[in-house]
C-alpha cells in the first residue's frame, strides 16, 4: 500500500537527517540537564515504618535497598481485587529482568512493588516469567504515601492527587451507564468501551477498581542510616521506561495507535 509519506534523493534524505540531528542533540542536552535538576531535589527524610513482604520474607524498605546506598522503586498496578497485573504495567516490565543485574551492580537496588498479595504477584512472576524483585505493600500505605493509590471515597469526592494535579470526583452514574467511557487519559478507541475500560477489564476489574491503583516509579537514598525520599514521576513521566515506545518512535510510522494494541507478551497471536 502506497503511502502520503515524502519521497526524497538520498542527498535530500542527509539534509534532512542533518537538520533533525541538531535537533535531538539539543533535546540529548535538555535531558542531561532534567537529570541534573532531578538529582538536585530536596531530600525528605522518611520516618514511617513500611513492611513489605518479600520473597526474602517480611522487609523494611530500608532492606529493599539490599546493602545498597540507592533504591528504585516501580509502583506496579496490581491491586488485590486484580486476577492480572494491569498489562500496560507489564509491558513496562518486561524490560525490568535485563536492567536488575546492572543497577545492582552500580548501587542501586531495584524492586517493584504492588498491594497484591506476594502468592499473587510470585504466580504472575511465573507465568510471565520475570525475575525481578517485587514486593507486596500489603495493607496499602507505602502505595498511598506515594500517590500510587487511592479509595473509593477519595475517587467520589475528588481527593484524588495524582502526577501532582487533583483530580474532578467520578460522578454519580446510573446502572444502565457505566463508568467505561470515563478515561484517565484521552484518545480514540476501536469500539464502544473506553481505553481504560478495555484495560480494566484485562485485570478482571472495572474502571473505578482499576484505577484506584496507579502507576508510578520513586527514587530514595539511603545514607547514615536513614531513608530518603528523593525523585517520584507518574503518568507520561514513565514513558521514557516503556522500552517498546523507545523503539516505536524511530520506525516510520512511530506509535501509530488507535485505543490499546498491546497485550502481555504470552497473550499475543502466535505467527
Amino acid at each position: 500500500m502506497m503511502t502520503a509519506h515524502a519521497i526524497g534523493t538520498r542527498e535530500e534524505w542527509l539534509a534532512a537527517r542533518l537538520d533533525l540531528l541538531e535537533a535531538e542533540k539539543n533535546l540529548t542536552r535538555r535531558s542531561d540537564e532534567l537529570a541534573k535538576w532531578r538529582r538536585e531535589l530536596p531530600w525528605v527524610r522518611i520516618d514511617k515504618a513500611y513492611r513489605f513482604e518479600t520473597d526474602e520474607g517480611e522487609a523494611s524498605l530500608r532492606d529493599l535497598f539490599k546493602g545498597r546506598s540507592q533504591l528504585l522503586v516501580y509502583h506496579f498496578m496490581f491491586g488485590p481485587d486484580y486476577t492480572a497485573g494491569c498489562p500496560s504495567c507489564s509491558a513496562i516490565a518486561d524490560g525490568f529482568n535485563g536492567i536488575v543485574a546492572h543497577l545492582e551492580n552500580h548501587d542501586v537496588a531495584f524492586s517493584a512493588v504492588s498491594r497484591a498479595p506476594l502468592a499473587k504477584l510470585t504466580a504472575y512472576k511465573r507465568r510471565l516469567g520475570w525475575s525481578f524483585p517485587w514486593a507486596s505493600s500489603d495493607d496499602g500505605a507505602f502505595n498511598r504515601d506515594f500517590c500510587v493509590w487511592f479509595t473509593e471515597q477519595q475517587q467520589r469526592e475528588g481527593g484524588i492527587e495524582y502526577n501532582f494535579r487533583r483530580e474532578p470526583p467520578i460522578p454519580e452514574q446510573p446502572a444502565s451507564e457505566p463508568l467505561a467511557g470515563r478515561t484517565v487519559r484521552e484518545w480514540d478507541a476501536s469500539g464502544s468501551e473506553g481505553p481504560v475500560a478495555q484495560i480494566a477489564a484485562m485485570t478482571g476489574t472495572d474502571v473505578a477498581t482499576y484505577t484506584r491503583d496507579r502507576p508510578g516509579v520513586s527514587a530514595f537514598a539511603l545514607e547514615d542510616g536513614i531513608v530518603y525520599h528523593t525523585y517520584s514521576s507518574y503518568a507520561r513521566g514513565l514513558d521514557g521506561l516503556w522500552g517498546m515506545y523507545q523503539w516505536l518512535d524511530r520506525t516510520p510510522k512511530g506509535r501509530n495507535e488507535n485505543g490499546i494494541w498491546w497485550r502481555r507478551h504470552d497473550e499475543y497471536a502466535q505467527g
